[in-house]
């Protein structure tokens, strides 16, 4: 089973840009989209002539804003969007589909970048998000968590982490609240794209500076964090640097299941 998490900055861009010829190409089983920035009557035609998969999306109120989808070869047996925060529901930025026992989510996390009243908002979403995550370890459901979570989880994950250690997205509280996610001490969750690749500079984003992208002057934002009995059924990931849709990278991971 192969799983893509990409953060598409606008799924009308990336359909121009080639995004849905890259899909039917390499053809995931699940696809994660965030930022898809469209509500359904905004989809461009790429986005709905889509036979072989079923798509699901939480779109957000304001136009032009966030949103996230679920795109999959098997139909979804339920779909939940929000997470029950009447504050962020409303900005689409969660949606979750069921197939038998297995459960894939894409998130996408509030960056916080805009000032400090968004700061609170992202502290506030990291209070309430952990016992969410809580309440899924104690089901007996396998996960996998895939999105665009706006922090650069290790030192490894970010081009310069000196220079940016006092930047939003590689904040203490922002890399512990990940520490917290995938600590065996704490919800045990397993970094999918780590459990193979330990390498350094593995990036996901890079801004739009002259130059960052051909220099690899990145940051890892994109994860797909799964349920313990998933982490040694890891056989591959990668991020697909070849073709630009977006500023950020599609990550696919490989895994030895069957949906």
């Amino acid at each position: 089973m192969r799983v893509t998490t990409f953060n598409c900055n606008g799924i009308r861009a990336a359909a121009r840009k080639g995004f849905f010829a890259w899909l039917r190409a390499r053809s995931p089983d699940i696809v994660c989209l965030q930022e898809t920035k469209a509500q359904e009557h905004q989809l461009p035609p790429e986005a709905l002539d889509l036979d072989e998969y079923s798509a699901a999306f939480a779109d957000a109120s304001r136009k032009g804003y966030s949103g996230v989808a679920i795109y999959s070869k098997r139909k979804p047996d339920s779909v939940e969007r929000g997470l029950g925060m009447s504050d962020l529901d409303p900005e689409g930025r969660f949606v979750r589909a069921d197939f038998g026992a297995l459960s894939v989510a894409s998130l996408y996390a509030p960056s916080g970048i805009s000032g400090w009243e968004r700061q609170e908002v992202k502290k506030s979403f990291y209070e309430r998000f952990l016992p969410i995550l809580s309440s899924w370890r104690a089901d007996g459901r396998t996960y996998i968590l895939c999105g665009d979570f706006n922090v650069a989880h290790r030192p490894i994950d970010i081009y310069d982490p000196v220079r940016h250690s006092h930047t939003t997205g590689f904040l203490p509280y922002e890399r512990a609240w990940l520490d917290t996610i995938v600590d065996v001490d704490g919800l045990g969750f397993v970094d999918a794209f780590r459990a193979v690749d330990p390498a350094p500079k593995r990036f996901t984003w890079w801004s739009n500076w002259p130059g960052a992208f051909e220099r690899n002057l990145g940051w890892r934002l994109d994860y797909q964090f799964v349920t313990p009995d998933l982490g040694p059924l890891v056989k591959s990931a990668s991020i697909d640097r070849g073709d630009r849709f977006s500023d950020h990278a599609p990550v696919t991971i490989e895994y030895d299941f069957e949906a």
